[in-house]
């Protein structure tokens, strides 16, 4: 069993400082927006980043994760995209990337300042009990599917279209998987897989992760880094009525509804 270790944070140790740490994080990020050339590359910023995140979130925490993700940004692979799309869709895929980086630094510096200021007072409601926030508060009500024999490059399109990270796959009478762009860049692009013939049941995850909309948000942010995951299908009476992501635990810790 793997030695749990308590981070930094967990100790509330260098609160402060290290809010004070990703903030210049974020100042230095900002000329990377306006694409001047920079020193350091984007890479090394990122090195850094990631580093500074996991000496106080931990190596293994959501946060450090969430950056990772934020360098893929939330578009579908150029794979998927039609040729005479491709040059602009670059571009909207860079953008959306540095955005997310930023999000995520945001994002860092608002659970350090939530965390001092629950260490610094203890907030009640007024019913004396302290109300944490639902799965239901922050999943997406847009429930996108698409059948199992659809090709990984209309998958592409759609998750374009409908500008959202994954879609539910069925087979014409009940959900079997779900396809993230994540698996269409790390799964058919890596795998060299031809997005016009290849079906998206061969690609997609599986089975359907399911988490209740009652259930505490902390408990939905386990769950998916329990199973390494970046989407949840939310259930209300065992019936899916909406998808939590990544994005939508990165707005949970900043605080935004």
């Amino acid at each position: 069993m793997q030695k749990r270790t308590k981070t930094r944070l967990a100790r509330g140790l260098f609160v402060d400082r290290d809010i004070d740490r990703l903030r210049q994080q974020l100042t230095r990020f900002q000329p990377f927006l306006t694409r001047r050339a920079m020193t350091p590359s984007l890479e090394e910023f990122d090195l850094a980043t990631e580093r500074l995140i996991g000496e106080v979130f931990g190596e293994a925490s959501e946060m450090v994760e969430a950056y990772e993700y934020a360098k893929l940004g939330e578009a579908a692979s150029l794979v998927n995209l039609p040729e005479e799309a491709q040059e602009g869709g670059a571009q909207d895929i860079d953008r959306e990337s540095l955005q997310q980086r930023k999000r995520v630094l945001e994002s860092c510096i608002s659970e350090l300042e939530a965390h001092r200021a629950t260490n610094s007072h203890k907030y009640r409601s007024g019913s004396g009990i302290a109300y944490s926030p639902q799965v239901a508060d922050y999943m997406s009500t847009d429930v996108r599917s698409v059948h199992a024999e659809t090709t990984i490059k209309e998958a592409g399109r759609l998750l374009q279209k409908w500008k959202v990270g994954s879609l539910l796959v069925d087979d014409g009478r009940r959900y079997i998987g779900i396809i993230t762009d994540t698996d269409l860049s790390r799964k058919a692009v890596a795998r060299g897989l031809d997005p016009k013939t290849t079906t998206v049941k061969t690609c997609m995850s599986k089975p359907v992760l399911t988490i209740e909309d009652s259930e505490p948000m902390v408990e939905a942010v386990r769950l998916m880094n329990e199973k390494a995951i970046r989407h949840l299908a939310v259930t209300e009476d065992e019936t899916i009525i909406g998808i939590l992501s990544l994005s939508d635990v990165l707005r949970y810790y900043s605080g935004g509804m």
